[in-house]
This record gives C-alpha cells, sequence and structure tokens, in this order.
C-alpha cells in the first residue's frame, strides 16, 4: 500500500491470524476496522494498536448483524482493504459430522466473506479499486481426514475468490486468497491437544508430528501471514488476483 492512510476491515481480528493482521495495518498508519465477537479481546486489541484500531464486536456468522456492521462501515466511507480471516472448524469422522457443524461451519467460512464482499466491493469500485484477501488453508487445496465440513467451506472460498477475481478484474478490485499451513493460533493448539487426547502421545510431541509435515520443520506464525497480506494490498501488487499463496512452510502436494 501507498503511505497514504487506507481504511481496512478485518474480521476475526481478536486473536491469532486476524489479530497480527489487524496490528500490522495498523502500525502502518491504516485506520482498521477490527470484527469478532468478544468485546474484550477487541478492547485489548485496540488498547495495543492504538488509535488506528476501531474495534466493532459482530458473529460474522449472523447475516442481519454483518450487513449492518457493512453499512456502518460504509456510512464512513469505502474501505479499500477487506481482509477476510474469520475461520472456524470442525473435526470429526464424516459420520459424526452433523448437519448443523457443517451449517456452522459454512456461515463462518463461506457465507460470511460472501456477504462482506457482496456489500463492500461496489463500493471499492467506485472508489478507484482495493484489495480483498481471503484467509483460506492448505485445505482449500487438498483434502484432510477428519475435516469434511472445514475442506469444503475452504474449497469453496477458493471458489469464490477466482470467481470475484474475474468478476471485478477491470474494476480495479484484485482478490486473492492465502493459504497458511499450521499457524501458531488457537486452532493449532486445540488441534495439538485432540491429537494427544486421541494417540496419547505428549502434546510437544504432536506439535511436533505437524511441523515434520513441511520442509522447513517449523509452524508458521501469525506475523508472517499478516506481511504477505500487507504486500497483497501494497501497490506492489496491483496486478496479482486470482491467485492462491501458499504459506506452509514448504508442505508436499
Amino acid at each position: 500500500m501507498t503511505t497514504t492512510s487506507k481504511t481496512v476491515v478485518v474480521t476475526g481480528a481478536s486473536r491469532g491470524i486476524g489479530r497480527a493482521v489487524a496490528l500490522a495495518f495498523a502500525k502502518e498508519g491504516h485506520d482498521v476496522w477490527a470484527l469478532a465477537r468478544s468485546k474484550e479481546s477487541l478492547e485489548s486489541l485496540r488498547q495495543e494498536g492504538g488509535e488506528r484500531i476501531r474495534p466493532h464486536a459482530v458473529d460474522v456468522a449472523d447475516e442481519a448483524a454483518l450487513v449492518a456492521a457493512s453499512q456502518r462501515i460504509l456510512a464512513e466511507g469505502a474501505p479499500r482493504v477487506l481482509v477476510n480471516n474469520a475461520g472456524i472448524t470442525v473435526s470429526a469422522p464424516l459420520t459424526k459430522t452433523r448437519t448443523e457443524d457443517l451449517a456452522r461451519v459454512m456461515a463462518v467460512n463461506v457465507t460470511a466473506p460472501f456477504l462482506l464482499c457482496r456489500e463492500l466491493m461496489p463500493a471499492m469500485a467506485q472508489a478507484d479499486g482495493g484489495r480483498v484477501i481471503n484467509i483460506g488453508s492448505m485445505a482449500a487445496v487438498r483434502g484432510v481426514k477428519y475435516t469434511s465440513a472445514y475442506c469444503a467451506s475452504k474449497h469453496a472460498l477458493l471458489g469464490l475468490t477466482r470467481a470475484l477475481a474475474v468478476e471485478y478484474a477491470k474494476k480495479q478490485v484484485t482478490v486473492n486468497i492465502v493459504n497458511p499451513g499450521w499457524v501458531e493460533t488457537d486452532m493449532f493448539a486445540g488441534a495439538t491437544s485432540a491429537i494427544s487426547a486421541s494417540t496419547g502421545r505428549s502434546v510437544e510431541q504432536a506439535r511436533d508430528a505437524l511441523a515434520s509435515m513441511n520442509a522447513m520443520g517449523r509452524i508458521i506464525t501469525p506475523e508472517e501471514v499478516a506481511a504477505l497480506c500487507l504486500f497483497l494490498a501494497s501497490d506492489a501488487a496491483g496486478g496479482i488476483t486470482g491467485t492462491a499463496y501458499a504459506i506452509d512452510g514448504g508442505e508436499p502436494g
């Protein structure tokens, strides 16, 4: 991005990747609408990020509330960057994955990004362009056992990214997706705990096993994902759209 201050919208901004992204943009001097459910966590983010952080508590799975949040943002001007980061997962065999589990995962991981794009991208186009950055997963491009709902949602997000990239290509709005591998987040901590509980291995052994899945043998940090988002929002990335960026330490496949 240029040195001129831009308005940025980040979902799932209270922790993990979203928090790192919000702080990174704020540090660069941009105004950040930070969307998340927890008012307390958002207040903590605001205290760390300073006056550039504009917290807004909302459940992105609530369509009416999310549309209302979009209208509030637009009332103060079109954003130039949208980072659809909020995401949830369900880990279970297919036969134990309930329909309501699938519906909730799709609501957060797919419908919410769709709604925000629908509400905000036309204004971006009218404001001479913008950037949409969807946070996907390695599960957007491959299958992962016991995560059928999550994999389906991330594959759908990849499809949404590619469709909107083509639709808005001549309107100066780029749309890309970042697909992290294992990242130091609460979701990763939950995965290591689940592996430990089901296998009898220690949490540290489970962590090492997941790290060994990539060539670097380590876990990605939220700040590394945030740095990639900063690049995709920059003028240097103006010609990049419809692209999936892996940041996974060199995982095979």
